[in-house]
């Protein structure tokens, strides 16, 4: 099932001011970041140790996989929930 967005007639009203090349830009970037095919890149990342010990125990007892949830909170901040 997939999620329906609901969208206030403020928020509407505030598109209307929308380029035409920035709703472009926003689609493309929105289907390369979703494409299925899209590649993993691993990267490096420093993180203080007890940050990471208690982002992945709370991980662990929320039963997710803290790289799933480190992708899930990416996504959400860029607003692709």
């Amino acid at each position: 099932m997939k999620p329906v967005q609901y969208f206030d007639d403020e928020y509407l009203e505030r598109c209307k001011d929308i380029k035409s090349e920035a709703i472009l830009e926003y689609l493309e970037s929105f289907r390369l970041m979703n494409s299925p095919s899209a590649k993993s890149k691993l990267i490096s990342i420093k993180i203080p140790e007890s940050l990471l010990a208690s982002f992945r125990r709370k991980c662990e007892l929320e039963n997710v996989k803290y790289q799933t949830q480190i992708k899930r909170l990416m996504k959400q901040w860029l607003g692709n929930k």
